[in-house]
């Protein structure tokens, strides 16, 4: 049945935990990389974020195309999602580290924020009319602009007020915000996650003093 699908992720799925160490099915599933996601339909694993959009949009593209049937539009849709992929996801939220490091991960997640501030341009969603591949991995970010922001100690709206805007405007719609993780809960995981760090990098200098 089309229907017979499971997720393997972070909260979204009881199948698979990562405080808890990666379980058995996630190593069945994805035994090259051993991560999530994995989309597992009819009991064969789709692994990737961007490959399992396309092939959501490629199984179920009659209830809900996530990609323009136009071959320019898709392929710029395509584009888009790869930029945020490689430009934004890589660095944001990557705050615990040493100063250096700390200010060139918030340049380059800015500076690719505001690349896609301009193609936002005065549209109501990136790419045009509705939500839809392009941007939709960033979505699940949204959510934790706030903390990236306190961790990081910068302004995200200071510089892209039109994603912020953009942003909470997608937090609106009731499909994005019930599957998107709490902000709290984003807040307390990251906040968790950099004290970890932080306090890894201190031992690491403590260990190169001795």
């Amino acid at each position: 049945m089309a229907d017979e699908v499971t997720l393997l992720n972070f909260w979204a799925s009881s199948e698979q935990d990562l405080s808890n160490g990666k379980s058995d099915l996630l190593l069945q599933m994805n035994p090259v990389y051993k991560k999530i996601p994995v989309l597992v339909h009819r009991g064969k694993p789709v692994c990737e974020s961007l490959i399992i959009l396309q092939y959501i949009d490629d199984v179920w593209r009659d209830k809900a195309p996530l990609l323009p049937s136009d071959p320019y539009e898709r392929a710029q849709s395509m584009f888009w999602a790869d930029f945020i992929d490689k430009k934004v996801i890589t660095f944001l939220g990557r705050y615990g580290q040493q100063k250096e490091k700390n200010r060139r991960q918030r340049r380059v997640s800015l500076n690719a924020l505001s690349i896609l501030e301009g193609e936002l341009g005065e549209k109501p969603y990136f790419g045009g009319e509705t939500l839809g591949y392009g941007i939709l991995p960033l979505l699940p970010f949204c959510c934790g602009f706030s903390t990236y922001e306190t961790i990081g100690n910068f302004s995200i709206e200071a510089q892209c007020p039109k994603i912020i805007a953009w942003a909470n405007g997608c937090l609106q719609k009731e499909s994005v915000s019930k599957s998107l993780a709490e902000p709290g809960k984003v807040h307390e995981l990251l906040s968790t996650l950099f004290f970890f760090c932080f306090r890894l990098m201190l031992e690491n200098q403590r260990r190169e003093e001795h």
